[in-house]
């Protein structure tokens, strides 16, 4: 039996390599993708160390040559790909007010968090198409929910991060459409929110004791890898976290 084949983009620390090691004990063949050579390596070698299947995969989502590139070494391999896990993210923001925040960090954020995931859902689609049963996975952010963000009563209304939270925003409407649209085929598409977890993410000192609430990585990861490893493969259009069902 060919395991699952699973790409997942910014997998050399946080969630996403939680997540590459947990889909490869779980049986998967993970292509660990990485923007660097060194650091993307040193996370394959703990995988295989720990004596499971990876392999790097140079890829910086903001560039479409590394996209295609990615694309053609995988198609040329292995000629498909089961699951593709939009993993990598960056939050520029730090909370400044809408106001003054420039639109170049905004724009930034946009080109790794939606154009960067619409970018790879575009190109892999095909390889996708090749797989019995698909999944595409968005990882996203309860700080994108517009049905959070609007409500007093959540703790989300009084906070400010127009780039992130946007771009958040329009990746839950990429899963949306790309659901909308896949939905005759065996490819399945859904965001998912890890939650306030304990990574470098956003600029945050790790070595700095962990603020009272924030999760584990391993915690953080728990929904992406239930459902990178559900064998039902039936959820679509959804936005979810380990707690249960998100609003749009």
């Amino acid at each position: 039996m060919t395991a699952t084949l699973t790409l997942i983009t910014g997998a050399d620390k946080g969630i996403g390599f939680e997540t590459a090691m947990a889909l490869a004990k779980l049986g998967q063949h993970v292509l660990l993708g990485s923007r660097h050579q060194d650091q993307g390596q040193q996370a394959v070698d703990k995988i295989r160390q720990a004596g499971y299947d990876a392999e790097l995969v140079i890829l910086d989502v903001t560039k479409q040559s590394d996209i295609d590139r990615a694309k053609a070494t995988i198609d040329e391999k292995y000629g498909y790909l089961d699951v593709l896990i939009n993993n990598a993210g960056i939050a520029l923001d730090n909370h400044e007010n809408a106001e003054t925040l420039s639109t170049n960090v905004i724009r930034t954020e946009f080109d790794v968090n939606f154009f960067g995931t619409v970018s790879m859902i575009q190109a892999f689609i095909p390889l996708l198409k090749k797989s019995k049963s698909a999944k595409i996975i968005n990882v996203s952010s309860n700080m994108g929910s517009l049905g959070l963000a609007s409500d007093p009563n959540s703790r989300f209304y009084n906070v400010s991060s127009l780039g992130y939270q946007s771009s958040k925003a329009a990746v839950n409407f990429a899963t949306i459409t790309f659901a909308k649209e896949l939905k005759d085929t065996h490819i399945t598409v859904n965001s998912v929110n890890p939650g306030w977890t304990a990574t470098s993410f956003g600029g945050r000192d790790v070595s700095q004791p962990v603020p009272q609430g924030m999760q584990s990585v391993h915690q953080g990861a728990q929904q992406i890898i239930k459902l990178a490893s559900d064998p039902a493969n039936e959820l679509n259009g959804t936005f979810t976290e380990n707690e249960g069902t998100l609003p749009w």
